[in-house]
């Protein structure tokens, strides 16, 4: 079940912050999920699911080789050769549903999902564990690729670690494609559900 709390979806476009190389796993269809605990500066202190429907908006900074698996590390090196750390813009070229919010908060569940996302077991441990109080959000998401990728200003609003920003300027609706077919999607979605049960 998906929540629509904070941010209000009618006053603008909002972003979910993510790693470059996982949005680029999840534009390639090689996930389907992200696990959230929510940044340092959140305001609600916790993650919330602001908005069903929001777009992926890549970080650079954070994102460590040797968090990811040995056969997906190559993504953090693509993706950090097309950045600069003096980048006025930032390029948006998915768009996400949200299916369902799964909250986690044991470990043998977290070890269930290592087949369907690209971190280490160290890194996914690591989410558990940190603000040990909350539970790690599963977000299941359908992905979409936008036709045309956006180019955005990279305003100081959306800097810091937190999981939402709301875009300041407007997007040209674009075509959006999903990434998978319905019937893999439905797929994907059963085997981590039934990975959980």
């Amino acid at each position: 079940m998906v929540e629509n709390a904070g941010m209000n979806a009618a006053s603008g476009p909002v972003a979910l912050k993510e790693w470059a190389s996982a949005v680029r796993a999840l534009e390639e269809g090689l996930q389907i999920i992200v696990l959230r605990k929510g940044g340092i500066i959140e305001e609600t202190r916790d993650f919330r699911l602001v908005s069903p429907r929001f777009y992926l908006l890549p970080t650079y900074e954070h994102q460590r080789r040797e968090l990811l698996k040995p056969e997906f590390r190559t993504l953090v090196d693509e993706t950090v050769a097309a950045w600069s750390p003096d980048a006025d813009t930032v390029r948006i070229s998915v768009f996400a549903e949200a299916v369902e919010d799964i909250e986690l908060s044991d470990q043998e569940a977290v070890d269930r999902l290592r087949d369907y996302h690209i971190w280490t077991d160290a890194f996914a441990e690591e989410r558990l564990k940190w603000k040990r109080k909350q539970p790690l959000h599963l977000l299941l998401l359908r992905i979409y690729r936008l036709e045309r990728p956006i180019d955005v200003p990279l305003r100081a609003s959306y800097l810091g670690c937190k999981s939402w920003v709301r875009l300041e300027d407007e997007l040209a609706d674009a075509p959006k494609h999903p990434v998978l077919p319905d019937g893999k999607f439905s797929e994907e979605v059963d085997k981590i559900r039934r990975a959980l049960a």
